[in-house]
């Protein structure tokens, strides 16, 4: 379902797709220069001293989400420079697509991309070797991953318009509120293989963040209302 946002709101608008595919590019970059960091940092350490490896891939985890969110901020701001240019551009003197759009493309394109390489995380280790569960670990693996998949799709979707909201309006608190739930969803996953200390913190986030966004969108609890009851 996280993958229908593309097709049901985002893939028959030309402009839509150009902003899309951006802000893939841009999570790309952070995850490049984060895993770059990451791979410095473990070369240069020593191998055998596990207490220091899960230290560095707890820094390496932290470092990439505060990465990703520096370059939401450079993406919003190029962003904000381009509507400059569309309404420079347009005869009306208005941009034919406004600031709560370009978020919520933004956050579908840096969810999309993530959940495209966490599927292909999953998809390396079904390959094997080995048989999940064999060792009496759980066997939920690959059940849990597509539910954490799916929810930081959602999840980035709902911190681009919580974030842009706050860039637009200098509510750098909304800002903050962004990065520590992203930190906090990141770093639940050190309670796996205990999925329920990563799942369940991860989707009330989800469900808080959504009713967030949706407020900050202009919605209503009836407006809501009319929408499930189909009384538009």
């Amino acid at each position: 379902p996280a993958f229908g946002l593309f097709l049901f709101t985002i893939a028959r608008d030309p402009l839509r797709i150009i902003i899309l595919i951006a802000g893939a590019f841009f999570w790309l970059v952070s995850l490049l220069l984060s895993s770059l960091i990451w791979f410095i940092a473990v070369k240069a350490s020593d191998p055998q001293d596990e207490r220091l490896q899960k230290g560095l891939l707890i820094f390496g985890v932290m470092f990439s989400v505060l990465l990703q969110e520096a370059f939401r901020f450079l993406y919003y701001k190029l962003l904000r420079k381009a509507i400059e240019g569309l309404v420079a551009l347009s005869e009306d003197g208005c941009s034919p697509i406004s600031i709560q759009q370009m978020a919520y493309v933004a956050g579908v394109g840096f969810g999309l991309m993530s959940g495209a390489f966490s599927m292909i995380n999953l998809l390396a280790d079904a390959l094997g070797p080995g048989t999940v569960g064999i060792h009496g670990d759980s066997q939920l693996y690959f059940l849990t991953s597509a539910f954490m998949t799916m929810v930081l799709i959602f999840l980035h979707t709902f911190w681009g318009i919580l974030f842009f909201h706050g860039c637009e309006h200098r509510r750098w608190w909304e800002i903050a509120a962004v990065v520590i739930m992203h930190l906090t969803v990141s770093g639940s996953s050190f309670c796996n293989p205990l999925y329920v200390g990563s799942l369940v913190p991860s989707y009330l986030l989800m469900a808080a963040a959504a009713a967030w966004a949706y407020l900050l969108s202009g919605g209503s609890a009836q407006n809501l209302r009319r929408f499930l009851l189909c009384k538009w």
